[in-house]
């Protein structure tokens, strides 16, 4: 049997699909499964036991014209493979169209309206209310082709070699490590970095033990510098400093993260990892940390959630900004003392 999945992106949406392959694999356990993701994010997957490759999708090379040949060779071999079952998670119409021209004996997606990816599909399976998480409704495509649905299974697995690659190069130590995520894709999903250096000042008076990891992309880099400065010999500014799989380590060894709404939230949430997480313009219910959204700290007003990426509220952001340093404080050293 052979199996297609799409979820080419985002960091935190792939990390949400994982389940869907976890649980194909125990139940087809003969199974070839093959994921299509976007080029950037598939060191997020390379290697994973449960895959038998990866299909690229080449997301910035194939909107020139001079790639589509490339484009074309891509969907061909999928054509060849001859996939049993296709499965877009994606829900998009480019998704849905590739998913289509994979020529599978049977397509089954999800039931999203917003660009009508739904018409390419033998079977369309729906959002159950606005509120189903996300991990739930990837799920939910399972019992729909005979698969059970459990969570007796590695969210994701560890890279031996990866992580004693971690521990080596930063000279992790036994310290307790606390994950700082400052950044988002969002300005407006963001807390303020000064608020993010005002925590680090707490727990460091808190806990004489705790080291900080400022996590993040390179553009984060400057965020990971002003917080840095709190503690110096305390932290390390890792924005734009490891990879994919090197930060999924990082956050494995971490006792605690503290964090914006972003794809790393989902890899802490998938590991178990207790974290803090702070939100505003999004729904926790819908794409907050999958078994964790106890661990959500937010602010209610008229607006939120929003769902837009630029605040238009009369207090620019208020639903991040009136979320208190202490108040963080409080909830993440009860989550510490707890480890």
């Amino acid at each position: 049997m052979k199996i297609l999945i799409l979820k080419p992106s985002s960091l935190g949406d792939v990390i949400q699909a994982l389940p869907v392959l976890r649980l194909l694999k125990l139940h087809f356990r003969d199974a070839e499964i093959f994921w299509w993701i976007d080029s950037a994010l598939a060191p997020l997957i390379e290697g994973d036991p449960d895959l038998a490759g990866i299909v690229h999708f080449e997301r910035r090379r194939w909107k020139s014209p001079v790639h589509w040949p490339e484009m074309l060779r891509s969907i061909r071999w999928m054509r060849g493979q001859s996939f049993d079952l296709v499965i877009d998670l994606q829900c998009l119409a480019r998704s849905g169209a590739f998913a289509w021209l994979a020529n599978g004996k049977f397509l089954v997606g999800l039931d999203e309206v917003r660009e009508g990816a739904r018409g390419f599909y033998d079977l369309a399976v729906p959002r159950k209310s606005f509120h189903t998480h996300a991990v739930d409704w990837y799920l939910s495509v399972l019992p729909q082709i005979g698969v059970p649905v459990h969570k007796n299974f590695q969210w994701i697995p560890e890279r031996p070699q990866i992580a004693d690659a971690v521990k080596s190069k930063w000279e992790t130590g036994g310290a307790k490590w606390i994950a700082i995520q400052p950044g988002a894709r969002w300005d407006n999903k963001r807390w303020p970095v000064e608020n993010f250096s005002a925590l680090v000042k707490l727990l460091a008076q808190k806990f004489s033990d705790a080291r900080f990891a400022i996590l993040g992309s390179t553009e984060d880099k400057p965020l990971g510098e002003k917080i840095s400065r709190i503690e110096p010999n305390r932290t390390l500014n890792l924005c734009g400093e490891t990879s994919l799989p090197e930060m999924i380590e990082w956050v494995r060894l971490c006792d605690l993260m503290i964090t914006n709404d972003t794809g790393p939230m989902h890899v802490a949430a998938a590991l178990g990892k207790p974290l803090v997480a702070l939100f505003g313009p999004t729904a926790p219910r819908r794409t907050g940390p999958y078994g964790q959204l106890q661990n959500v700290l937010r602010i209610e007003l008229p607006c939120s959630p929003c769902m837009k990426s630029h605040c238009t509220w009369k207090n620019p952001v208020e639903c991040l900004t009136a979320v208190s340093p202490q108040a963080v404080f409080e909830h993440a050293q009860k989550l510490i003392s707890a480890t």
